[in-house]
């Protein structure tokens, strides 16, 4: 899907990127290169902020400058060029302490922000729930409060009594202690929330549902695949972080098993450390998840650099261990001969997607979540990792009077033999753990297990 065009009154943005001369990560790709691929993934974000780019500009350095990031030197020559193209807004694709931010404004007479800020700024414009709205101000609480000082030094209030009278407390004081209030608020109501989620996860495992969670690196078609899984009408959209709150959807897997399938924000490089512990009861769905699907854009030319990304969150949330799946999507996207070569790996590893050989390799599945291919032997895979009250097989006799039992046989187990005798129906039937134990009353010794039924 192609992003809209911003409207011609919308915000005018000059984009300004900066990259070592010498590549941290030496034979992995050139610092050059890694700097302009930053430089137009900072570009999607300000189209999915609403603004336009008017311009841009990478600037390769040896070291960055402790005080300006880019040098006084570059500083004018910025000044320069955002009042050629009437931008009113400069944004720095890294991010800046308190002091850069401060002498880049005043170096280039021009509204500054940095990559953190530019998101936290996205977040706000998309979260919609109570939960996701007090997340993004605590982040933008967080954020702003190291970088009061010098913005504001006229007193606010004079001492009064004797002893106290002099010159007051200064109103960056008063601003620093208001924050420090608001955000103690915040962070108490995300605890109610977190702990009401806590509740309803705790009534969920009553049930033995298994947890899956779509992650992944932003714009990689999460919400899309959750869609075409669930049949659900999520918001889908080209822009970054275009959903942000969680959604959470039953979906009823091919042994009828029902697990619960939950859609989260997208990741993205140098995510704010901030954001991440922001969005603690957010992510906690990725933590309790059974099962995660990875879900990779392998259309995108930088999809291995983004797995890395989503690899260095999911290791940072203590998940990296979890049962997984690769999803490659988008496959639709691909020349026909590069995909026909992906499909000879069958498994989906790593390596044949891209990846370094040695890494890592989880069972995967190619598909296109928009044309719908390669679903069903995505539904077959989850089910067949899934490790929540797996498939059990059992020999049941249950009188005919009982058509709840029976009802429930067939609408949550597979039935592969049925006879009836003696006002009784007998049955070999395939069926969730959980269900079995409570028709064991109903059962014959019960036979060995044997493997799901899925079908490699």
């Amino acid at each position: 899907m192609k992003a809209a065009s911003p409207p011609d009154n919308c915000e005018r943005v000059f984009l300004v990127g900066v990259a070592l001369k010498r590549s941290p990560r030496p034979g992995v790709v050139s610092s050059g290169a890694a700097g302009r691929e930053s430089l137009v993934e900072l570009e999607e974000l300000v189209r999915s902020a609403g603004a336009k780019v008017v311009g841009s500009r990478l600037q390769m350095r040896d070291t960055l400058d402790s005080a300006t990031l880019v040098g006084t030197g570059m500083l004018a020559e910025l000044k320069v060029e955002a009042e050629r193209l009437d931008a009113g807004l400069i944004i720095l694709d890294r991010n800046l302490s308190p002091v850069q931010h401060r002498n880049i404004e005043r170096g280039t007479d021009c509204r500054v922000i940095d990559r953190t800020q530019l998101i936290l700024d996205i977040f706000a414009r998309h979260a919609h729930s109570r939960e996701g709205q007090l997340q993004v101000e605590l982040a933008q609480l967080n954020y702003l409060l190291p970088r009061l000082a010098g913005s504001k030094r006229e007193l606010s209030r004079l001492g009064g009594g004797i002893g106290t009278r002099g010159p007051g407390e200064q109103k960056l004081e008063t601003d620093r202690r208001r924050i420090r209030d608001r955000a103690g608020k915040i962070e108490r109501s995300i605890e109610i929330v977190r702990r009401q989620r806590a509740q309803r996860r705790r009534a969920r495992q009553a049930v033995p549902l298994g947890t899956v969670a779509l992650v992944g690196y932003t714009n990689a078609g999460k919400s899309t695949l959750f869609n075409a899984l669930t049949h659900a009408e999520v918001l889908t959209s080209s822009k970054m972080f275009a959903t942000l709150d969680p959604t959470v959807r039953s979906v009823r897997l091919p042994s009828r098993r029902r697990v619960l399938l939950s859609d989260t924000v997208g990741f993205i490089r140098d995510l704010p450390a901030g954001l991440i512990a922001a969005f603690r009861a957010t992510l906690e769905e990725v933590q309790e998840a059974a099962v995660m699907l990875h879900v990779t854009d392998i259309s995108n030319p930088s999809h291995a650099e983004q797995d890395a990304e989503v690899e260095k969150v999911l290791q940072d949330l203590g998940v990296a261990d979890r049962p997984r799946l690769r999803v490659f999507n988008k496959v639709d996207r691909l020349p026909p001969e590069e995909f026909a070569a992906l499909r000879k790996s069958r498994d989906g590893s790593l390596r044949g997607a891209g990846g370094a050989p040695g890494e890592n390799h989880y069972p995967g599945v190619f598909v296109s979540a928009r044309t719908g291919l390669g679903i069903d032997e995505l539904h077959r895979r989850i089910d067949h990792v899934m490790p929540v009250d797996p498939i059990v097989a059992r020999r049941l006799n249950v009188p005919l009077a009982n058509g709840r039992e029976l009802a429930m046989i067939y609408a949550c187990g597979r039935v592969t033999h049925s006879e009836v005798q003696d006002g009784h129906i007998h049955l070999d039937a395939e069926l969730p753990e959980s269900l079995a134990a409570r028709l064991e009353r109903f059962g014959d010794p019960p036979r060995a297990r044997r493997p799901a039924i899925i079908a490699e």
